[in-house]
């Protein structure tokens, strides 16, 4: 039995990957600086995590996965290099992976999680068993991966240090693309450049899904048009950009008592075309609509029944912080999300209000990195009209160094009514708790520590 070893197995990346290759029978362990809600469910599946990292870590092992922000010098990359054992990133190992499966992955600067986890969902509902590697933890299931028996193998294709490159997909899907990652791809054309290498992998009758309302989407769609690839379009009705040959549009979209949205489906692809299709979503917000015709255009595009497709859709139920509630006291509501980009934000507030219309909405914003703040400062500073209160912490530094830059800059550029920079984690939950009454809904968006808010108010509260 081989044993493989991460080093950073507490990231959602890694330790999906961990997760599935203790499915399929490998010896695994991994090391993290600190022990994440990832890296407790794998102690429970039986892998030993370690509490920092050290050589002696890597001793045994045949194999050693990294995630990208683990760097050269670290001791047990060291250690494993001077022991030959072979050390690989993710972009290295995933394809592998997928060598003998049917590949679907999914890319997209926003929305590519909660897109990947509503196929694996659907898939595993309708008895396809899928293997499954997403970015999160699926509410239904409670894990974020799975190593199947069946022939498909669904991933989250991310496109930070151009880790997608790596795979082997059949089927790709991209939600939309916009400029992010600055600190990987400085301009948009260097990321538009990667996403095209994306499209690349995929072989002769291959099939491209994009959503057609998404000008960066779209002209991906031109390029795979150009190399003969299947090309699958979806949208909102009234909202098509371009004419594709297969397509998949909303229909009569409503809200519902269930949180989401109602509504029917039309595609002229092959059987389906006679056929309306009735989907009642619970996951909130206008985005999801799009992420379920993302879903549907992958069941049409594998032949599989559309309506049952929609009625598995009907019961996802989310993945971990996007726009989980994570409980209600004293009638307030205090939901996670991992919204980071400003485009994110927008459509997590527009959601929220949808769903929790006459109640006062608190965004609270922990900005991530400094090199993605500063280049999308003003998109960051128009991103909060939908929330009644803002509150804004410093920023998290991430994988960047710290850096003579404050949050309380784009606050001050910030046009909204009720903007407030509260610094500290700490000061932030201080001023919630004393400003707080019952009816108000907080949103805490951060792809960083900040949730660790939303679990102090509830214990507060």
């Amino acid at each position: 039995m081989k044993r493989i070893h991460f080093i950073g197995i507490g990231g959602s990346g890694l330790s999906a990957i961990a997760r599935l290759l203790k499915e399929s029978g490998y010896e695994v362990t991994g090391s993290d600086r600190t022990l994440s809600q990832f890296a407790v469910d794998l102690q429970n599946k039986g892998i030993s995590v370690y509490i920092g990292h050290h050589p002696r870590n890597v001793g045994g092992a045949d194999m050693v996965i990294r995630s990208s922000a683990i760097t050269d010098d670290n001791p047990e990359v060291e250690a494993a290099k001077h022991a030959g054992i072979p050390v690989y990133k993710r972009s290295d190992f995933l394809g592998q992976l997928m060598a003998d499966k049917t590949g679907i992955a999914v890319a997209g600067t926003h929305g590519k999680t909660t897109t990947t986890a509503m196929i694996a969902w659907v898939l595993y509902a309708m008895k396809r068993d899928p293997s499954f590697i997403v970015g999160g933890m699926l509410n239904n299931l409670k894990v974020n991966a799975h190593a199947g028996k069946g022939d498909l193998f669904v991933i989250e294709a991310d496109e930070y240090d151009r880790m997608f490159l790596g795979l082997k997909p059949r089927i790709e899907v991209v939600t939309n693309l916009e400029h992010d990652h600055p600190d990987i791809y400085p301009k948009f054309e260097d990321m538009y450049a990667a996403f095209q290498s994306f499209v690349d992998l995929l072989p002769p009758d291959g099939t491209l899904i994009v959503c057609a309302e998404d000008e960066g989407a779209v002209t991906l769609l031109t390029y795979a048009r150009r190399k003969g690839l299947n090309i699958v379009s979806y949208s909102v009705q009234g909202e098509m950009t371009i004419n594709s040959p297969q397509w998949m549009q909303a229909r009569t979209i409503k809200p519902n008592d269930r949180g989401g949205f109602d509504f029917s489906v039309m595609t002229n692809i092959g059987a389906f075309s006679s056929s309306v299709i009735h989907v009642s979503l619970q996951v909130p917000g206008e985005h999801n609509v799009r992420n379920a015709l993302a879903v549907l255009s992958v069941g049409a595009t594998l032949g599989l029944p559309l309506q049952e497709v929609a009625d598995a859709l009907g019961q996802f139920t989310g993945t971990g912080r996007r726009f989980e509630v994570r409980g209600e006291r004293h009638g307030i509501v205090v939901i996670d999300d991992y919204a980071h980009h400003p485009t994110e934000i927008r459509a997590t507030l527009a959601g929220a209000k949808m769903r929790y219309p006459n109640h006062r909405i608190w965004a609270v914003w922990q900005p991530h990195t400094y090199s993605r703040t500063q280049t999308l400062f003003y998109e960051f500073s128009r991103a909060f009209s939908d929330a009644n209160e803002v509150l804004v912490t410093e920023i998290y530094a991430s994988r960047e160094a710290r850096q003579d830059f404050s949050s309380a800059e784009v606050v001050s550029a910030m046009p909204h009514p009720s903007v407030r920079y509260t610094g500290s984690l700490s000061d932030t939950k201080k001023y919630l708790l004393d400003h707080l009454r019952s009816g108000d809904v907080v949103i805490v968006l951060s792809a960083g520590d900040a949730d660790q808010i939303s679990s102090d108010l509830l214990k507060v509260l």
